[in-house]
């Protein structure tokens, strides 16, 4: 912590903003000034909490055209998604403090879960001032950093928003308990059913799921594959359809999932990779749940994705 402050090429302090997310799981008025006193022990730090949904978006666009030298998203994926969505295609560099429930990118980029060691590795970093460039996703013009869904998952993250609350006391668990809850009520009889035109064929499911990178996301700590083969600098997507969701498919499903066997060897899932771009689409019209990052953003009857090769840069 007494460390001399870190500096840029001109020798001066490097500029950090840090986007704090005030309601986010972990974050609390005692933790985010602790937090800030010992980044500022280092660095140039300017602090703002965010008020509305989009202002990360905005905070984020200012910093870039300011000449920060970094952004800090301290809050969980839903803030670190805003931020990489207003410093997308610019050379200034995001990274994370762990603030929410699952803080899945914080991980994937190697950040500490614990958001004392998360800050020791950010003030770490001066030392070792490292930008690089990562690929992004898009969804209807809108960025996600890590994975999006469409179909089942979305409508467990649609419910588990609606109670931020339980959210934030029970965390994976509550992912798990809505999980049970909406496949019972809203797929078990009569699911959505959507077309993936992906690599050239299409595919039947009710359940599309979209990756920069793995792992799809965690329970608490540990890593959980669905995609394989991709990266978050390869300049792909990868993902899965779920062709059905039964109870006689769902029980290997979940099995194969948390014991470490492969997902995409399940006779219900079709898996991809190394593409740029698919399409989904609502076979009846019924408007089917979509998410980014973890966050619901609407249900839609369409979903047109891409992938942004070098979208993102980052320091980690």
């Amino acid at each position: 912590m007494g460390a001399e402050p870190a500096l840029d090429d001109s020798g001066a302090r490097r500029r950090m903003l840090v986007i704090v997310n005030p309601y986010a799981t972990s974050t609390s008025r005692r933790l985010k000034s602790l937090v800030i006193s010992a980044l500022r022990g280092r660095y140039a730090v300017e602090a703002v909490d965010t008020d509305a949904p989009g202002h990360a978006i905005k905070l984020g666009r200012r910093a870039s055209a300011e000449g920060f030298d970094v952004v800090v998203a301290f809050g969980g994926d839903g803030t670190v998604n805003e931020a990489a969505n207003g410093l997308a295609g610019s050379d200034t560099p995001l990274t994370c403090l762990p603030g929410g429930a699952q803080n899945v990118y914080a991980k994937l980029l190697g950040i500490p879960g614990d958001v004392v060691d998360a800050t020791e590795h950010l003030l770490a970093l001066a030392d070792d001032w490292r930008p690089r460039r990562v690929d992004l996703g898009r969804v209807d013009g809108r960025l996600f950093v890590f994975a999006s869904g469409l179909g089942l998952d979305a409508a467990v993250v649609r419910s588990v928003d609606a109670n931020p609350a339980a959210k934030a006391r029970l965390r994976h668990w509550y992912y798990a308990a809505a999980g049970i809850r909406t496949f019972v009520t809203e797929y078990a009889v009569r699911p959505p059913c959507i077309d993936v035109e992906v690599d050239g064929q299409t595919v039947r499911g009710v359940t599309a799921l979209v990756q920069t990178g793995d792992a799809y996301t965690f329970w608490g700590p540990r890593p959980l594959h669905v995609a394989e083969d991709v990266t978050l600098d390869d300049g792909a997507l990868a993902g899965i359809v779920l062709q059905r969701a039964s109870v006689v498919d769902m029980p290997s499903i979940m099995t194969r999932l948390f014991s470490g066997l492969r997902v995409v060897d399940h006779r219900r899932i079709i898996g991809w990779n190394g593409v740029q771009s698919l399409v989904c689409r609502s076979v009846d019209g019924r408007p089917v749940p979509l998410q980014v990052d973890g966050d619901h953003i609407g249900d839609v009857v369409e979903a047109r994705y891409e992938v942004v090769p070098g979208g993102l840069a980052v320091i980690a």
